[in-house]
Order: C-alpha cells, then structure tokens, then sequence
C-alpha cells in the first residue's frame, strides 16, 4: 500500500487557504459546534465549500501538500476528542444537496442523492414522490454520504440493500462511478480496505449516491412512514443531543441496547453524559458532557456487559481526534 507522509500545516497554508476559500474557512474552530453531541476541540482548519468545484479544488491541494484532511457530513455518529482534530476538516454541508430520479420503467426508479444531502431528506423525497425502500432509515440521524459509509440501517433493511451505485472524487483527482458489486458493504460499514491494497491509492470520497427504489401507491407508503416514526419516537431520544446508537449490536443473541440495560446502566451518569432512560444504546449530553464524559461511560459500559455477558461492544460511533 501507498505511503505517504503527513505534513504539517503551516503559515504558507494558511495563507493559501485564507486567499483562495474566504468565509468559508476558520481556524481553530470548535467542533462541538459541528456534531450532534455537541462535544469535541478545535479543528486546525474547518472548511465548509459551498460548491462541488471548490471542494475538488481542496481536497486536490490537500493531497499535492500531502496535507491530513477529515470529511464531515452533518457531523452525527461522530465524537471528537477535546484535544480536536489536527489537519483540517472538510465539512460538506452546504454542497452535494441536490436529490433527483430517473424513470427506469414503470415499476421501478433511480434515484440520485448528493452526499451532503439529509438522509431524512432522501426518504421524505422517496415518500413524496411515491417510491418505495427507504422507509427503513427514517429517523436514522445524517447525511446520505455518511450513512452510505456505514451502511446505516434498522432492523427493516439497510443503504446496501437499496444503493446501486456511488459517484466518488478518486485517490486520483477525478470523479469515478463506483458500481454496487465493486463495493465491499459489511455490518454498519463499508469497507474500503481491500479497494485501496489494490489500487495503492487512499481512500475515496463519496460525492453521490444512486439508489433503485420501487413505484408504489404513496398513500400506503406515507402510512407505513408514519407508523414507523410513531415507534421510534415512543423507543429512542430523538430530541436529545447523542450521536444515535453508540454501539454496534452483537452478531447473535440480544441487541447491544438490551444487554446494556440488563447490566443496569440505563440512567447512568459520568459528568454530563448519560445513558439514555428511554434507549441504553444512546448516550447522551445532558448539558455540558466533555468527550473524557462520554469516553469514560463507554469505556464502563464496555467493561460491565463483558463482565455480565462475556461479550465485547465495538462503539458503532466514529470517534476521531489526536
């Protein structure tokens, strides 16, 4: 595999940063302001292009200075570090919006999301427009580039079984159609691993993603919709600050949420981070939790279902940060 070496940021960056991206970039900027927990340091750099020829032009850049870089979406699933994050982060939240379909034939449709788009957003496109396969990620927190990367899903389905194919900014500089067999999907991600051995090359980035769905009457697809957002607002704290389920379920047996809340953990308390009373599989900040909050209660909730269960929980949640 391909090595590269990681530079540091300097003046002479900065500088070029400042002239070429404006408004759009900051220094030293929070990133509790960026996630949904509302935790995490200063990012070096944050970016947020506001159009897809500005963000080719800096991931470019940031590869030919050998510079680290961080994507984020809507900045769900994620926990940052207090320390932050070295480098500079990528947000894509004012471009790769747009959500468009193509007629296939009668029976069936594709339909095209960038990946900056809500996840919520494709599936209330798909609802409105009478197509049918999405209903499973209703209420899933993020956007569709970050759910395609950890093949977001629910016990109804997941993005693999609908994605079709991804539309890619490549290791080499150009836009690269990804078709669905050349993509290793695994539980709760996709695996990129065995594309970049091969090719040598980092990883890419998703800039779209193109989903078969099925023509089917709107009204039977609104009423499933509703059904299913009524259960999950009456099982998970939609309305809290977390990062979604924290932890991936275990391959058998009971769901992680489960064995977390026979452990006894429901309600538990570190600082500001808590168990969720109404999901144990959701942390949450109850007003001012750190990152050292949140680590600390997923490290005891960790040792205690090991202890209890003889079973090890793998954090489902991306953590990042030096």
């Amino acid at each position: 595999m391909l090595k590269v070496k990681i530079m540091q940021l300097n003046q002479t960056h900065k500088k070029w940063l400042t002239n070429t991206f404006g408004p759009e970039v900051r220094f030293d900027e929070p990133m509790a302001r960026h996630t949904s927990l509302r935790v995490g340091g200063p990012a070096d750099v944050y970016v947020a292009p506001k159009v897809k020829s500005n963000l080719m032009l800096l991931v470019r850049w940031l590869r030919e200075n050998s510079l680290p870089y961080f994507i984020v979406g809507s900045g769900t699933n994620l926990l940052v570090l207090d320390s932050g994050i070295r480098g500079v982060v990528i947000s894509m939240k004012h471009c790769l919006k747009d959500i468009q379909h193509t007629v296939l034939d009668r029976k069936n449709v594709l339909v095209t999301a960038g990946a900056a788009a809500r996840l919520n957003a494709l599936c209330q496109y798909a609802t409105d427009n009478g197509f049918k396969g999405m209903n499973f990620a209703l209420g899933i927190p993020g956007s569709v580039g970050g759910a395609i990367v950890m093949n977001a899903g629910t016990g109804h389905g997941n993005m693999a079984d609908v994605i079709t194919a991804v539309m890619t900014f490549s290791p080499a500089g150009e836009p690269e159609r990804i078709e669905k067999h050349a993509l290793q999907f695994r539980y709760r991600r996709l695996d990129w691993k065995e594309r970049s051995e091969l090719t040598g090359m980092q990883t890419p980035i998703i800039l779209e993603g193109e989903f078969r769905l099925s023509v089917a009457d709107r009204l039977a697809i609104e009423k499933e919709a509703s059904a299913l957002m009524h259960k999950r607002a009456a099982m998970q704290p939609l309305h809290q600050r977390s990062a979604g389920c924290f932890f991936k379920n275990p391959t058998k047996g009971k769901s992680a949420g489960e064995l977390i809340d026979l452990a006894g953990l429901k309600g538990k308390r570190i600082g500001d981070a808590q168990v969720s009373t109404t999901h144990a599989n959701f942390i949450v900040n109850k007003d001012n939790a750190t990152a050292a909050d949140i680590l600390a209660l997923k490290d005891l909730i960790q040792k205690a279902v090991l202890r209890s269960f003889n079973i090890t929980l793998e954090p489902e949640v991306k953590i990042v940060g030096t």
